[in-house]
This record gives structure tokens, C-alpha cells and sequence, in this order.
């Protein structure tokens, strides 16, 4: 909960785990002969970031009053933060500017029309909470026909920890891809950095409360406090109807509206690109009749 502008709760917790996944070797210190705690002493952090290490306790323990940016930044370069990373720390201390209100679902009229003129791309948006806003024919074709769903089940963060497998594992199991492990890495740690930006949006914090109940899975990775994931540059799908399609995946942010735009193409001439070319021809009904089949 955030008091001030700063959420002390969240502060130590990412602090703490942040300083225990260096190793001293990481910062240039001896290991030594015995160490009763994993990664580096908080003591050691202190002496690194050019602060007291009474104050750096309190702050793990949520003790301190709000720090300043220029010690957190001290910090951040002693715990070795990535620029995730160190755009969270400065989120959840309240040195960053938030986000007013709830995360925006409307999307911006030339990315829809965007969305309907790309050749044999997969195309969808998403919002900060990973619900999908638009879509293509095609993206409906090769993933599901949105439209048949409810706002609520168009949520991939659900389908990715919540849901169970629908017919042909696909559905809940995202659509049979290669990389669920990934996406669902993704997932928790943006769903992080979307509640620190928008702490007010009880939209997002319910979706947190939701999956932390719901999935044993998801509890687990939050407790990791992570807020990067590798990206994901290629993604397999198994498809009911034309069997393995290997997509080459980008994300684009859309920054003014804190979405983002994924596309799903394949390289020219290939399996997959004859597989989407027969599925945005056929589109998202025979996705569905084969489903149902299945």
C-alpha cells in the first residue's frame, strides 16, 4: 500500500530481493569464508551506495521515510539494477511520476486501422493489465475468435495461469505455444510494474489479488520480485487446423497509452507463411469449427 507517494512494503521487499540475488563477486567483494545469508550483506550495500547502513535496514524493513532520487539512484547502481529495474525502484519509492487513474483500454483509431492492413501479420493489442483490446482476422484466426468471448476471458494473464487447457490444449494453455513458461515470466513481471504505475487502478490490483489466490504458480514468481523477462523474438504455435506455426514475434509500445502492439509474422516463402496464409483466408470460424471437432 502506498503512503506518501512511496509503497514501503514493496520498497524493502524488491530491495531485499535484489540484494540477495548478487553474489559478492558481482561487486568486486571476497565471498569470505562464512556467509549465513544469500547474496550480498546489507552493510555491503551501504558501503556501496555511499550511505549509512542503518538507514539502508529501514528502508528493507520499511521503516525509512521516503529517499530521495539521488540515493536511490546510489543504490540501484550498487544492486546493480537494470533500467527495469531501477524505473520500478523509483515507481514504488514515489520518485517517478505515476500514472493518473485507470490504465487506458481505448485504442487509438490509426493502430486499429493499422491492425486491418498488415498482409499476413497476426496482429492484436494489449492493454498494461494484458487484456486484448483490438485484433485481426488472422490474430482470431490463429489464437481464438475474440469476439466470441466476454472483456473478462480476453485477458491473457488469466488464460496464462488461471484458465484450464480447452480443446486441442489450446485456450487456457495459450493456444499451444512453445514458450507458456516465458510468457507467463512476462506476465507477472509487468503485471508489477503496472500496479506500481498505476496504484490507484483497482483494476489492476484485483487482477494481482486474483491470480496470487488463484494460481500457486503465479504466487510463486511474485514472491521473485521480478520486473524483466527476456524477450520473447520467435513463438511457436500448434494449431488444430494446419499444425506447427512458427511466427516471428514483435511487441510495440504504444506509449501514450501504455498498450502494446504484437505482431506475428513468418519469414517469406516458408511452412508457416503458407499456414497463415490458409488461415487468413479461411479465417476464424474454420479455426473454430476445427476446434470443436477436436
Amino acid at each position: 500500500m502506498q503512503t506518501g507517494g512511496v509503497d514501503k512494503q514493496e520498497l524493502g521487499a524488491f530491495l531485499r530481493s535484489r540484494r540477495e540475488r548478487l553474489r559478492p563477486q558481482d561487486v568486486g567483494l571476497s565471498a569470505g569464508a562464512r556467509r549465513r545469508t544469500p547474496g550480498l550483506r546489507r552493510e555491503e550495500v551501504a558501503v556501496l551506495a555511499h550511505i549509512s547502513t542503518e538507514y539502508y535496514v529501514r528502508l528493507e524493513q520499511g521503516r525509512a521515510p521516503r529517499p530521495s532520487a539521488e540515493v536511490l539512484a546510489a543504490i540501484a547502481g550498487a544492486l546493480r539494477l537494470t533500467g527495469a529495474e531501477s524505473e520500478h525502484l523509483h515507481l514504488v519509492a514515489g520518485t517517478a511520476p505515476l500514472r493518473g487513474g485507470s490504465h487506458r483500454r481505448d485504442v487509438r483509431p490509426s493502430i486499429l486501422a493499422l491492425l486491418h492492413r498488415l498482409p499476413q501479420t497476426a496482429g492484436f493489442v494489449v492493454s498494461a493489465a494484458f487484456e486484448v483490446l483490438a485484433w485481426n482476422e488472422l490474430a482470431a484466426a490463429l489464437m481464438e475468435d475474440f469476439a466470441e468471448l466476454a472483456p473478462r476471458e480476453r485477458n491473457l494473464a488469466r488464460k496464462a495461469f488461471l484458465e484450464p487447457s480447452g480443446p486441442g490444449g489450446r485456450g487456457g494453455a495459450l493456444y499451444g505455444v512453445s514458450d507458456a513458461a516465458e510468457f507467463r515470466l512476462d506476465v507477472v513481471g509487468q503485471l508489477r510494474s503496472a500496479r506500481a504505475r498505476y496504484p490507484a487502478d483497482p483494476a489492476v490490483g484485483e487482477l494481482v489479488e486474483e491470480l496470487r489466490a488463484g494460481s500457486a504458480d503465479f504466487a510463486r514468481l511474485w514472491e521473485r520480485h521480478d520486473v524483466q523477462a527476456a524477450p520473447v523474438l520467435t513463438k511457436t504455435f500448434q494449431h488444430p487446423l494446419v499444425g506447427e506455426v512458427v511466427v516471428d514475434c514483435d511487441s510495440l509500445a504504444l506509449a501514450d497509452r501504455d498498450q502494446h502492439l504484437v505482431l506475428y509474422t513468418a519469414p517469406s516463402g516458408s511452412r508457416s507463411a503458407q499456414a497463415l496464409a490458409f488461415l487468413d483466408a479461411s479465417g476464424p470460424s474454420t479455426t473454430l469449427r476445427a476446434l470443436r471437432t477436436s
